[in-house]
């Protein structure tokens, strides 16, 4: 009895620790009492189930079913729970499945083959799961996300890598005679530990190298929008200088007609023209923003882009001639930030259009940009937006880089119907 007990505590730990293993890896979409629930009853099946399977047919019977009992559960669970798609979900558990059950099984045998109590095998085991953990949580978790995010499909084909080593382990397992006693199925199941450095290693080369392909397609994007942003200035620029060069050789004709009309004493008629004549300077007026060019640019740029959807601009901007960072980075993040909510805006009503931007060079650089959003927004516990459609998102993760990189604090809200996003620098 004391025997069973002990198993089935080893096998919930494990489990547990496990599940501990995919938890950092993974971005959920529930909040954390619904996790705990579903934690708990995922635990009452896995005690319930080990208990059955050991009262039937003892460790090995446990062992040769682990996967279907209490594995294929978890993976599901895992999918309806978090937000990554259902081969993102199996690629990350049954990895996590993988380094659990070929470390759970060389502690095991490092303990028997010195003699050592079962005190010091969980002891082992403790100090292994929670140091995976955390090296996972600190180090892995990011660029993990980060992938997902960057690369959403082509997982399909990278699941096949740790299904293919759970069945081997699964084959092994179920082989004739007892694995706890066989040396030889120890020998093919430390084995495959090789092969399974070399995929992995293999693998995470590839996603790395397609990561960076994908962010170097993002920055061309980027850089894209900036020329252009840039050349429309220009062009803007130059149509307002021809005109007022059109202007000034009109002037002479004007003010001939205005002479005429004072000398004839009809005022009103004089100052009517001129009006008329002021308002046609001012309607070819061109707005500058700010003093940075490229920001002016960028700013002229999306703010007619709006206008031309319909959507009202209030923009209060003062910016000094030099910033504390890279002029042209920081414009690239009000130009994500611009479109995002020009996207935004064009799920809405014509008349409930609108954009209000506010920023600031002192004390610090300082932006508010809001706009009314009709979509129900979600956030990761980094606080991110989730992109709703694969190949989104790319732009909250791009000013979320320009922050870590110059030391900045973004923050995105949903409130009363406005999305918000604050950045201080």
């Amino acid at each position: 009895m004391t025997n069973i007990i002990f198993l089935v505590f080893r096998v919930f730990f494990i489990t547990i620790m496990t599940v501990g293993m995919m938890a950092s890896l993974t971005e959920f979409r529930f909040g954390r009492r619904k996790l705990l629930l579903i934690l708990a009853v995922y635990s009452i099946w896995v005690v319930g189930s080990s208990l059955i399977l050991l009262c039937l047919g003892g460790e090995l019977l446990l062992l040769r079913l682990f996967f279907l009992s209490i594995s294929v559960p978890a993976t599901f669970l895992t999918y309806l729970a978090s937000n990554d798609t259902p081969t993102q979900a199996v690629f990350n558990y049954t990895t996590q499945i993988l380094i659990s059950a070929l470390s759970a099984s060389m502690i095991r045998w490092l303990t028997e083959s010195l003699c050592l109590s079962w005190l010091v095998n969980i002891l082992l085991m403790c100090a292994f799961y929670f140091a995976v953990i955390y090296l996972e949580w600190r180090f892995l978790r990011k660029p993990f996300r980060m992938l997902i995010r960057v690369m959403p499909a082509r997982w399909g084909v990278l699941t096949l890598v740790p299904c293919v080593f759970c069945g081997y382990l699964i084959f092994v397992a179920a082989w004739p005679g007892s694995y706890l006693e066989n040396k030889a199925q120890r020998l093919y199941l430390y084995a495959a530990v090789i092969p399974i450095a070399i995929v992995y290693v293999a693998v995470f080369k590839s996603l790395l190298a397609q990561y960076r392909i994908q962010m170097e397609r993002q920055s061309t994007a980027l850089l894209t929008v900036q020329i252009s942003a840039l050349k429309e200035k220009v062009h803007r620029i130059k149509e307002v200088e021809e005109s007022i060069r059109i202007q000034r050789h009109d002037l002479r004709h004007q003010l001939q007609v205005v002479t005429e009309l004072v000398s004839r004493g009809d005022k009103d008629a004089a100052l009517d023209f001129l009006d008329a004549a002021q308002k046609r300077l001012d309607e070819r007026k061109e707005i500058r923003w700010c003093r940075p060019p490229i920001l002016d640019a960028v700013f002229s740029s999306y703010f007619e882009q709006a206008k031309r959807q319909g959507i009202r601009v209030e923009a209060k901007i003062s910016l000094p001639d030099t910033l504390p960072v890279d002029e042209g980075e920081l414009a690239i993040v009000v130009a994500n930030a611009l479109e995002n909510a020009i996207h935004a805006n064009l799920a809405l009503p014509q008349e409930q259009r609108e954009i209000r931007c506010k920023m600031v060079g002192a004390p610090g650089v300082m932006l508010e940009l809001s706009n009314p959003c009709a979509a129900n927004v979600t956030f990761d516990s980094n606080g991110l937006p989730v992109a709703p459609k694969e190949g989104h998102g790319l732009g909250a993760q791009s000013i979320c880089a320009f922050c870590r990189k110059n030391g900045a604090v973004c923050q995105f809200d949903l409130t009363d119907g406005w999305f918000r996003l604050r950045l201080v620098l």
